[in-house]
């Protein structure tokens, strides 16, 4: 049964008055001031309009409905008395002629309060996630995300990208994350997987003569949750070009990005192209990190020489990095405070000293520091009043730990950050290669799909570590929204490629059939990106975790727990698809 509507409680106004009308929707709220008389709010998807119940007949009909009952209200609009200006519909009211219960809610108690659920515990939220999305606070982040959604659509389409969707149930990739595998039924002992992301297939659409593919693509990795990321499903905003070049994706990009975030964002002002290009080996040592927030204008020293030797341990054969912070205020406990986060962070510890009013250095290690003093002060640049905050150890860990120092005490001091923007960069020029930290082999950096800088030629002559490949990262305050390359289309320095990290030509073949096969069939140079959609609409709502934005988001342990998943399911299922399950030790 349809229920009919005039208006919805978002709609009326003063020029309403004296007009009957029907509202419909759940009831917030109502204060009995009597027997036969009570303010009653209902709210509806659009807003909330108060109801004044005036006879004992229609507060017969809704005392003692609890709270989130959806009902139909038919009655007269009457200018209010007492108006609320915090209110679209605050000049008006409706006095009920008719009310009718449409949907009982059973409960005397709720889990929490609708406009105050998102003070309550995350996993109640989630269990009750129907009631979550009740809160207008709540709400009002996924339809803006709807809206980002079809902007991005109209601005794809308008730059002539042709929107195709890709398979879900595909075959097992390597992408650098855990496969979620779909047992077959009608072939047993084989499976399907999820997609990490359409990687394979807009490449092949690119083989296949389209020029310019787009998706809103649905992306499954089997993967720990974190604060910018949801373990399970994602989306991205998956684009490939035919004939392309870096400098192409990049164009796209900074037209497209910019006007969403300004039009949609928290902030109104977006960086304008061309985005800032930095090497990933510049951006590690300017800023410790390849996902710097270029709002904050602090940036590292290395400051090994001139520590070296000065007696404190942890410095002793390491490389030690320093970030000047001038004008910083804050006390020993925020000090201690930001210390102690970067160990949670990273593992690592950081130092840190002050130069008084005098020129002397106090506080944190500058004990280890007086008889150097004057060499410190000249290679940092230090003046009275900087304080200065160190990291030590091979030069990656200590340029990954001071890139959280820096972060954090950019946060911390006001004069030192940019809050009200969205600034961009791409980080350029990764290595093809690296050395596993777990294997200690020779290992693909980031996609291994990329060409590499120099094609075949290098290759066959540089040192594989030193050789850099078209390959790059679109940044924004912080967050690492997407990685991006351009391919290697070309069969031969792709098997090149991998004859490097151990793997033959029989080995790609065997990985990568349909696309290996389709680049044999004159494949044309191509290069894409995927900004993640979710980090996007979590940037421009301003909040800090993904989950806010999304509508039935999955907790920190993957699970979801109002739908009760995972779950276990009846043996005959399993059956079907020929699977036996076997528990680990002690968990039978």
């Amino acid at each position: 049964m349809i229920q009919s509507r005039t208006h919805n409680c978002n709609e009326l106004r003063i020029g309403h008055a004296g007009e009957t009308v029907t509202l419909v929707g759940w009831y917030e709220n109502m204060r009995k001031v009597s027997k036969n008389l009570g303010f009653l709010i209902l709210r509806d998807f659009y807003g909330t309009t108060q109801v004044v119940v005036e006879t004992e007949e229609m507060m017969g009909i809704v005392d003692g409905v609890n709270k989130e009952t959806t009902l139909s209200v038919q009655g007269l609009v009457r200018e209010r008395s007492n108006k609320n200006k915090e209110i679209a519909t605050g000049e008006v009211e409706v006095v009920p002629e008719k009310i009718e219960i449409l949907g009982k809610c059973v409960y005397n108690a709720l889990p929490f309060e609708i406009n105050q659920s998102r003070e309550a515990d995350e996993n109640a939220r989630l269990k009750y996630r129907y009631l979550d999305l009740r809160n207008p606070q709540v709400k009002n982040k996924i339809v803006l995300r709807s809206k980002i959604v079809a902007e991005l659509r109209q601005k794809m389409n308008e730059l002539d990208f042709l929107e195709i969707t890709t398979p879900i149930l595909t075959c097992s990739s390597p992408e650098g994350a855990r496969d979620y595998l779909v047992p077959s039924r009608n072939h047993p002992g084989k499976f399907y997987a999820l997609p990490q992301a359409p990687q394979q297939f807009k490449q092949i659409l690119m083989a296949s003569g389209f020029d310019r593919y787009f998706q809103i693509a649905p992306c499954f990795r089997d993967e720990d949750a974190r604060a910018d990321r949801s373990p399970g499903e994602f989306y991205q905003l998956d684009m490939e070009m035919a004939f392309a070049t870096q400098e192409d994706v990049f164009g796209v990009i900074e037209e497209v990005l910019p006007p969403v975030f300004e039009k949609y964002g928290l902030y109104r002002t977006a960086s304008k192209a061309p985005f800032v290009r930095l090497p990933y080996l510049t951006a590690m040592e300017i800023y410790g990190t390849d996902k710097p927030d270029l709002r904050i204008d602090l940036t590292l020293t290395d400051a090994t020489e001139v520590m070296a030797d000065c007696g404190f341990g942890p410095f002793e054969g390491q490389t030690v990095e320093a970030i000047v912070v001038d004008g910083f205020t804050g006390t020993r406990k925020v000090i201690d405070g930001i210390c102690a986060e970067v160990e949670v962070q990273t593992a690592n510890k950081a130092y840190w000293f002050k130069v008084d009013e005098k020129g002397d250095f106090v506080g944190g290690i500058s004990k280890f520091l007086q008889e150097r003093k004057e060499a410190v002060a000249e290679e940092l640049g230090l003046k009275p009043g900087d304080f200065i905050g160190l990291t030590a150890g091979k030069k990656l860990t200590a340029q990954k730990t001071a890139g959280v120092l820096r972060k954090l005490l950019g946060a911390a001091s006001e004069k030192h950050m940019k809050k009200d923007c969205y600034e961009f960069c791409w980080i350029v020029d990764f290595p093809m290669y690296e050395i596993g930290e777990e294997s200690g082999e020779l290992e693909f950096c980031h996609n291994p799909f990329s060409m590499p800088q120099g094609g075949m030629e290098a290759l066959n002559s540089q040192e594989p570590l030193s050789i850099l490949a078209y390959q790059y990262d679109l940044v924004c305050n912080g967050v690492e929204l997407s990685s991006g390359a351009v391919r290697n289309h070309n069969p031969e320095i792709m098997i090149k490629a991998f004859e490097l990290v151990g793997l033959g030509e029989e080995d790609v073949k065997a990985k990568f059939p349909a696309m290996y096969n389709a680049f044999c069939y004159g494949a044309p140079p191509h290069a894409g990106i995927a900004p993640g959609v979710d980090r996007m609409i979590m940037l421009i709502c301003g909040e800090d975790s993904i989950r806010e934005i999304i509508p039935f988001p999955m907790n920190k342990n993957a699970m979801d727990v109002m739908m009760g998943a995972p779950a276990t399911v009846e043996e005959r299922q399993l059956k079907d698809v020929h699977i036996e399950i076997v528990m680990p030790k002690g968990q039978e």
